[in-house]
């Protein structure tokens, strides 16, 4: 008996950590990104069958964690260096069980695509693929990597229309969303310079270098700041949209694009990256209340 409770009590912490392993390997912020993009893409389309957004937004959950994992297993050297705290590189998870979660949650948003509309089980089917060639190849190309995965954010607003029927509402968002991942995904290649370069990852920093690098954060990150004022301008989005936009969403991208420049340290290219995944929250909150 004495045995019994000493191995459940040496058991019960280790499944704990196993599990904690898990949900930080599937990065839940991201994972709530996703489900709240496509949430907002149905409500700014018009939804009647609350089915299809349910389906819909489990897909995008489903398929965030599952690239997140298998991103993670093929980056676990590069991890060891840049980011040890992460599950694989800590022992929490094995590289095994981080492609098996993968697996799983990719097979849980195709089937959960199917059971809207054809339309949207292609959709997924297809990032499922490249997203798994991103981790695998494709980050690892200048740009190449930046864009797929900028495609694949931008795509959750379209996935989102297309499964309640209504697309023309969402592109808008769609291009917000393109265009403020691609900015944030080049800092995050500015700030794992040092871990990609040992992997012989061709990243833009790693290629061209840090100052065309920041540049291209800069253009695209303005380009965005003149983008947003455009649905105001014609009409779709309300007041309340351009003044959140303005205050809450594109204040924080100019501070993001000065502080670049003015301190371009890693543990600063951290914080901004960190800074604009949470302006992604305010960005869906500007398109929401845009409406009124």
């Amino acid at each position: 008996m004495a045995c019994t409770k000493s191995c459940i009590g040496e058991l019960f912490p280790r499944l704990v950590d196993k599990w904690r392993g898990f949900l930080i390997l599937s990065r839940p912020v991201n994972v709530v990104i996703s489900f709240l993009s496509i949430l907002v893409a149905i409500v700014i389309c018009g939804w009647d069958k609350w089915e299809s957004a349910l389906f819909a937004c489990l897909t995008g959950a489903c398929m965030t964690a599952a690239a997140n994992a298998i991103n993670d297993v093929y980056d676990l050297e590069i991890d060891r260096i840049n980011r040890p705290y992460r599950p694989l590189p800590k022992g929490l998870i094995t590289p095994k069980e981080a492609s098996i979660f993968s697996i799983i949650f990719f097979l849980l948003g195709v089937v959960s695509s199917a059971l809207i509309n054809e339309k949207t089980l292609v959709i997924a089917v297809i990032f499922a693929v490249l997203l798994y060639l991103y981790s695998a190849s494709l980050k690892r190309k200048v740009l190449i990597g930046n864009v797929t995965v900028s495609l694949a954010t931008a795509f959750a607003f379209i996935f989102g229309g297309v499964a309640v029927g209504g697309v023309q509402d969402a592109l808008f968002p769609a291009l917000f969303a393109f265009l403020i991942h691609f900015g944030r995904e080049i800092i995050k290649d500015m700030e794992d310079v040092d871990g990609d370069a040992r992997d012989g990852a061709r990243t833009m920093p790693i290629r061209y270098g840090m100052r065309p690098a920041k540049i291209m954060v800069t253009i695209l990150l303005m380009a965005l700041i003149l983008i947003t004022q455009a649905p105001f301008l014609f009409g779709i989005y309300g007041t309340w949209y351009l003044v959140v936009v303005n205050l809450g969403v594109n204040t924080v991208l100019l501070t993001t694009i000065f502080s670049m420049w003015m301190k371009p340290v890693r543990s600063n290219y951290r914080l901004l990256s960190a800074l604009l995944k949470a302006d992604m929250l305010v960005g869906l909150t500007a398109i929401y209340i845009g409406r009124y």
